[in-house]
């Protein structure tokens, strides 16, 4: 299977994902504190989405939007649940 021909906007594109990753990577480790972690683990959840919706366009396949869409909510639902544990804990 060959690799998909990518121009200049898609490969930019991808450079900004792997950024912000990168970013997003960076704020989990060093925190401060409980809900900025919580905040950068929703925000890699959002980006590995939208990771996934791009090879979805590169690679011209429908079933990685599928996985995006189930990706997207499981991470939803993990981060409301992290959100709730934080918030017993502080009460």
């Amino acid at each position: 299977m060959n690799p998909p021909d990518i121009n200049l906007l898609e490969g930019l594109a991808l450079l900004l994902l792997g950024s912000a990753l990168l970013l997003g990577f960076v704020r989990l480790a060093r925190g401060p504190a409980a809900p900025d972690r919580l905040v950068a683990a929703d925000t890699l959840g959002i980006i590995a989405t939208a990771g996934l919706v791009l090879l979805a366009w590169l690679l011209d396949s429908a079933l990685y939007l599928d996985v995006a869409l189930v990706y997207g909510v499981l991470a939803f639902v993990g981060v409301v649940a992290l959100a709730r544990a934080i918030e017993r804990e502080r009460t």
